[in-house]
């Protein structure tokens, strides 16, 4: 045996290569039938991508208002960037976003996915194994005249 061939080891990517349509939470290596946690980077960028693109801007145009080179933030909507909190709010405001909202919002969809990912696992519907109901609570102080964020408060399901 060579040394090349007992120098190699086996790679295991840490993201799965694109495909075409929306992007899809691989499964896991455990559990093949289970997607996987999604990334918070992928999330955040998610939310500043449909946040953008909702308002009607280009790439270039939210850039140049958070002071961003386009390439980055192009890279941190396609969640191959883990931005910093300075770069996020910079992006939020420039889409009139405080950086709470984003995290709000992605939050919120981590939540959902998280809650399909559990009822996959448990093969059983949103009422848990014994029909009963989940609890959920909102979290995070609310402002005086209703929730925080643009869209309410956050809610986590337990």
């Amino acid at each position: 045996m060579s040394i090349r061939a007992t120098n190699q080891a086996d790679v295991i990517p840490l993201r799965p290569l694109p495909t075409a349509g929306p992007p899809a939470i691989p499964a896991t290596p455990e559990l093949p039938g289970l997607p996987r946690e999604p990334l918070w980077r992928d999330l955040v960028g998610e939310v500043l991508r449909r946040e953008r693109q909702a308002q009607g801007r280009t790439l270039k145009e939210v850039s140049e208002a958070a002071r961003i080179s386009m390439a980055y933030l192009s890279e941190v909507e396609r969640g191959r960037k883990e931005a910093s909190s300075e770069v996020l709010a910079a992006a939020a405001q420039a889409l009139g976003l405080s950086l709470a909202d984003v995290l709000a919002l992605a939050g919120e969809r981590l939540v959902s996915l998280t809650a399909v990912r559990s009822r996959s696992r448990s093969g059983v519907g949103s009422l848990g194994a014994a029909g009963g109901h989940r609890s959920v609570r909102t979290a995070g102080p609310a402002r005086r005249g209703g929730p925080a964020g643009p869209m309410g408060g956050v809610l986590l399901a337990a």
